[in-house]
């Protein structure tokens, strides 16, 4: 049952909070264009997702828990206990969580910016016609005002 495991309670837990810190950061981040943005912020997702494995100590001489956590977790912890081992896998781990998260955004920020480039394109070829059509009126002197009648052929008429 999941709130009897506390392990995938506090799993879920660190998921949702990171989820909320990356929604945050990215809407803080809007001031950059998404070719920026979205890198950015799948590298800080990389180093919040990236898992590794820890062993700690326990009270009794000669036992260890092993276990599962964050890589940044980690690399904090052997930082502040100055064990250098642990914080150089941990610490690559953290890295290689930051390229893959900046690969992954470059990629989606790439295949995004196809997306708006077509549209940008459909959005220029109809201020195009708007503007042939502005201008032709403006010849036939309507001035882009609605005609109040149909135009209607004039024949001379001799006589």
């Amino acid at each position: 049952m999941l709130t009897s495991d506390s392990m995938s309670l506090l799993w879920l837990t660190y998921l949702g909070l990171s989820l909320i810190v990356l929604v945050a950061g990215y809407l803080a981040l809007a001031f950059l264009p998404r070719l920026l943005r979205l890198p950015i912020t799948w590298m800080v997702a990389g180093i919040l997702w990236m898992p590794t494995r820890f062993r700690l100590p326990l009270v009794e001489e000669g036992e260890f828990y092993t276990g599962m956590a964050p890589a940044v977790v980690v690399s904090a912890v052997a930082f502040l206990e100055r064990n250098g081992s642990v914080l150089m896998t941990s610490g690559l781990l953290v890295v290689a969580g930051a390229l893959l998260g900046i690969a992954v955004g470059i990629l989606q920020a790439w295949w995004f910016r196809t997306d708006a480039m077509a549209s940008e394109d459909a959005q220029e070829e109809k201020k195009r016609e708007d503007n042939k059509q502005r201008n032709n009126s403006r010849r036939n002197g309507q001035r882009g005002e609605p005609s109040r009648q149909p135009l209607k052929r004039r024949e001379p008429k001799i006589g």
